[in-house]
């Protein structure tokens, strides 16, 4: 149980990428080929269109039976479904235990609920070892993760309650180690992005304890903004060769709390850092509008359209916010519109130069 997948499931899964990259080729391909034939730019002969055609069916069968790739635009559609399905699966199913545990909790002894909570994570885990040797997209192995996380979670809170245990940021840390294994074990990247923000929380709360705080109380958004450029190096410290996905995952969630954190800092005076507030934040709003321009030009050099993405959509969300502050409540609110409304003009104008760039890069 819990078996680390091996050599032979980790070339599957590059493969599995590399194989999905092809049939989008192949089909991108056919369509080009047909608006060549009716431009008259390439004429095939029935013979070559014939044997083409065989030739690239028997390709796209031989990656959908040995990869389970989606070979046209209605497998993708499905498989996407079934991707936010098993996720909203999971968010039900994680409900349903919650609120299983506050329907029977007080009629229950206390022997008889340590066994209930040592039961259902245990028996969550048997059911994703179950279903992963089962089947190969993970859909139903990924929602009986969440409910494992979940059904953890709550043994977290509950054995505290039982046994009067002192509140501490160590749950973060036992909850974040647990999604890890889920996470590496099972190849799921939703458990995933989870451990990392619970050990976000953990280590943000033991820089506010040696700071001589309170954990839960006094955290600052400082902190996270740290955690968040530490998780973002992590895959370039540690290469993710045979697992590419996850280091997309590490710098996602890594930049949205650096993002989120600049956001924070430079509208309200939550600093470690003692200085005059207003030279702090100004500080970090330079900061933001710098990391995001940051997260877009690196997007762009390294073929990375998320971050590209997440990079614009921090910007404009930095530069509406400057806007917010300094405008209105002295600005008559047409006007102040007006800008805004100017301002989104010129950024679609940017961003389409952008988008103009990624592509010619992509082409390259």
């Amino acid at each position: 149980m819990l078996g680390l997948p091996g050599k032979m499931e980790m070339a599957d899964m590059a493969g599995k990428r590399e194989a999905q990259k092809r049939v989008d080729r192949i089909r991108a391909f056919h369509g080009e080929l047909d608006e060549l034939a009716r431009e008259g730019g390439l004429v095939l002969s029935p013979e070559q269109r014939t044997g083409m055609e065989a030739h690239l069916a028997r390709v796209l069968q031989d990656l959908a039976s040995h990869f389970d790739v989606d070979i046209n635009e209605s497998q993708k559609q499905i498989s996407l479904g079934m991707r936010i399905i098993s996720s909203l699966g999971g968010l039900a199913l994680c409900a349903a235990v919650f609120f299983f545990f506050y329907r029977f909790w007080g009629g229950l002894s206390t022997p008889m609920q340590v066994a209930v909570l040592t039961a259902i994570p245990v028996a969550g885990l048997v059911a994703m070892e179950w279903a992963a040797r089962r089947e190969r997209i993970l859909h139903y192995t990924s929602l009986i993760g969440l409910v494992v996380l979940a059904a953890f979670a709550l043994d977290l809170i509950e054995f505290g309650n039982i046994f009067n245990i002192i509140p501490s940021p160590n749950g973060f840390l036992a909850w974040s180690l647990l999604a890890f294994v889920l996470a590496y074990a099972y190849r799921l990247r939703l458990p995933l992005a989870g451990g990392l923000v619970a050990l976000a929380i953990y280590v943000a709360a033991r820089i506010t304890v040696a700071a001589g705080y309170y954990w839960a109380a006094d955290q600052m958004p400082e902190n996270y903004l740290a955690v968040g450029v530490a998780i973002v190096a992590f895959p370039f410290a540690v290469r993710h060769k045979r697992l590419a996905d996850f280091a997309m995952v590490y710098q996602a969630v890594g930049l949205l709390m650096v993002f989120l954190s600049l956001l924070l800092l430079g509208n309200a005076n939550l600093s470690w850092v003692p200085i005059t507030g207003k030279a702090v934040q100004g500080t970090y709003q330079v900061a933001g509008f710098i990391a995001a321009g940051a997260a877009i030009w690196l997007g762009i050099r390294n073929r990375l359209p998320w971050s590209v993405n997440l990079g614009s959509a921090f910007f404009a969300i930095y530069i509406f916010n400057r806007m917010f502050s300094w405008w209105w409540d002295w600005m008559p609110k047409y006007i102040f519109f007006l800008i805004l409304g100017a301002i989104a003009v010129a950024l679609l104008a940017i961003f389409r130069r952008i988008r103009s760039r990624i592509i010619g890069v992509q082409a390259a």
